[in-house]
């Protein structure tokens, strides 16, 4: 027998016990005749106490950091207790120990305090896993798998397998292909989702599925994107819209409760995508804060079916709003104060290479009643005082104001408002706030291709008031003037996207599940009946017998993990990530393969 007990286990109820521990060696420290080691695994630390004797020997056979060891001993109480560790009352009277394996001086400190680098870390990965902080994250996650599980199997999910090889149908980000030996010439893919799989599932009868499933898509990496990425992937059969919605809301509310203690008792906010576009600048608003914008200058898009403010711009002759498609602002609560450097280096953050804007002006509503504007003049105080108040600020709050091309400046008013909120404490990491955003457009037009493609899947359904819109109506468009009056400009997706503390953790849809109206879709996105078939003859075969009403979503999980775990990157919660560019540096992944391995596959390399 190896050990009797973890690390993490003995408690002072233990003492007088004959023990025999396992694990790495943390720490050793001399003190004089004795010696203390700090005994590590995945459980926890507890100390060792190495009498006279034995300390002699420990001088003959030295321990080191990363030391495999074996230790027996009584359980003893300690005279200097810890109170930051579960043992730290105890320790254990060493009577006899066995080095199992000796360690080489690890790279870097095995602590949460460590002085490896991201890049040092990753190489040696295996060492960082050890690390407390990182055992935190990888039994987080482990707690959010479980609790999905958990939940899904209660509510009559079955968890079914999909195949990891598969047929090349290149949607959005590219495929990952994988060469056949058997079949010269021919690729499989890796999936990047296993969305047809699950959809055949329903017409197979299996109205409930899920998987936990790894999915691939060869795109260009951020901190919350990797190569292989992990979804809860989610399928039922005979339902709408909101029996979606309840189902998963139940689900993310379940995992609150298991993994965080949190009980999320409050209805989930709806929103639709046209609102959130408007009073938010994006499609995955963080509802924590308000800070909504102002739209002082409607613009011409699909979205702006709203009340515009622009009669407060009138008669002002201020050049930078009168050419610009469009202005937005925000009010920036307590922020009256900034000094002339503040809003300098604010007006200079916009303009980054990655928010892209000319400028910034910006409208202070004192706390004695005043207003000083960096547009003072062009505008009277009256007119600022207009422009403060529709933005919802109040006395000592901050009015930034950005202006230029449409949706530029639609994204560059939300980073600047999410960057405000971090700046101001209202992006808290420990408080959660759950928002569906519904009825995105269907299709979003491609001016360089002149044609449609799908916003979200072409497996999307639209709403069952459009449908016979979309049917009736040619998808063609004759020129880049006249795609907002189109038809299918108009068309909403049957679509949903879960969004938590302004992250997308979550995107689905009601699916077509008719064989006419896919291959209008289809259509729609400019493939005709031969590519059709193709790529995705098998689906419309099964349409033809007996498809049910159906509908899902799937949730990033990665993402979900690290979100609850209040870190940026995803990276922290997958125990073996790439790094930014999608290599493994403690594997030195991708590498190149023998030639032997090319002549069995008969492809031959061209590199440019």
């Amino acid at each position: 027998m190896f050990r009797s007990h973890t690390n993490g286990e003995l408690r002072i109820s233990d003492k007088g016990k004959q023990v025999t521990l396992a694990g790495w060696v943390q720490t050793v420290r001399k003190f004089g005749a004795i010696t203390f080691v700090d005994l590590r695994d995945r459980y926890g630390i507890t100390q060792l106490l190495f009498g006279e004797e034995l300390n002699r020997e420990l001088e003959e056979n030295p321990l080191g950091r990363e030391f495999v060891l074996q230790a027996t001993g009584t359980v003893n109480e300690r005279s200097n207790k810890n109170p930051n560790l579960p043992t730290g009352e105890i320790e254990i009277l060493v009577s006899s120990f066995k080095i199992l394996n000796r360690s080489a001086v690890p790279p870097f400190t095995i602590q949460d305090d460590t002085d490896g680098g991201d890049d040092l870390r990753m190489k040696y990965r295996f060492l960082d896993l050890r690390r407390n902080l990182v055992k935190k994250n990888l039994e987080l996650r482990y707690a959010v798998n479980r609790a999905a599980r958990n939940y899904l199997h209660g509510q009559g999910f079955m968890d079914i397998e999909t195949p990891f090889l598969i047929k090349s149908t290149p949607e959005g980000a590219r495929d990952f292909v994988v060469p056949s030996r058997m079949n010269p010439g021919q690729f499989y893919a890796l999936p990047q989702s296993p969305q047809t799989f699950k959809q055949l599932l329903m017409v197979s009868g299996y109205d409930r599925y899920y998987q936990i499933v790894k999915c691939f898509r060869d795109e260009d990496l951020r901190a919350d994107r990797q190569p292989e990425f992990t979804q809860i992937d989610c399928e039922m059969a005979f339902v709408e819209q909101d029996d979606i919605l309840n189902m998963f809301e139940g689900m993310v509310k379940h995992i609150f409760q298991e993994v965080k203690g949190i009980a999320y008792t409050e209805k989930v906010q709806r929103m639709t995508w046209e609102d959130a576009m408007w009073n938010y600048g994006n499609d995955k608003p963080d509802i924590r804060f308000d800070m909504s914008l102002l739209n002082l200058k409607k613009p011409g898009s699909v979205y702006v079916e709203k009340q515009d403010r622009s009669e407060l711009l009138n008669d002002t002759g201020f050049k930078v709003f009168d050419e610009a498609e469009t202005v937005l602002a925000i009010a920036a609560p307590g922020c009256s104060e900034y000094s002339r450097k503040q809003t300098d280096e604010l007006t200079e953050w916009v303009k980054r290479p990655q928010i892209g804007m000319k400028g910034l002006a910006f409208i202070k509503c004192n706390t004695d009643g005043t207003y000083k504007s960096s547009m003072d003049k062009f505008f009277t105080e009256e007119k600022l005082k207009a422009i403060a108040d529709a933005a919802g600020a109040k006395a000592g709050d901050l009015v930034l104001i950005l202006a230029g091309a449409e949706e530029r400046t639609r994204k560059a008013i939300s980073d600047l408002r999410m960057e405000m909120a971090e700046r101001l404490g209202l992006r808290k990491k420990d408080e959660f706030r759950l928002l569906w955003v519904l009825d995105f457009p269907l299709f979003e037009y491609d001016e360089e291709g002149n044609r449609w493609v799908a916003r979200h899947h072409p497996f999307t359904s639209p709403k069952p008031a459009q449908i016979d819109t979309m049917i009736s109506n040619d998808p063609v468009i004759h020129n880049a003037e006249e795609y907002l009056k189109h038809p299918y400009a108009n068309i909403k997706a049957n679509a949903y996207d879960m969004v938590l503390n302004g992250n997308e953790i979550g995107g689905g849809s009601i699916r077509i599940y008719q064989r006419e109206l896919q291959e209008k879709m289809f259509a729609a996105l400019g493939m005709d009946k031969e590519e059709q078939l193709h790529k995705f003859g098998f689906l419309l075969g099964a349409f033809e017998y007996g498809a049910p009403p159906h509908g899902g979503i799937a949730f990033g999980f990665d993402r979900l993990c690290s979100i609850l775990g209040g870190s940026e990157s995803i990276r922290d919660f997958i125990a073996f990530p790439k790094n930014n560019a999608g290599r493994d540096v403690m594997l030195d992944a991708p590498a190149t393969i023998d030639q032997k391995q090319f002549d069995e596959l008969q492809i031959k390399l061209n590199l440019k």
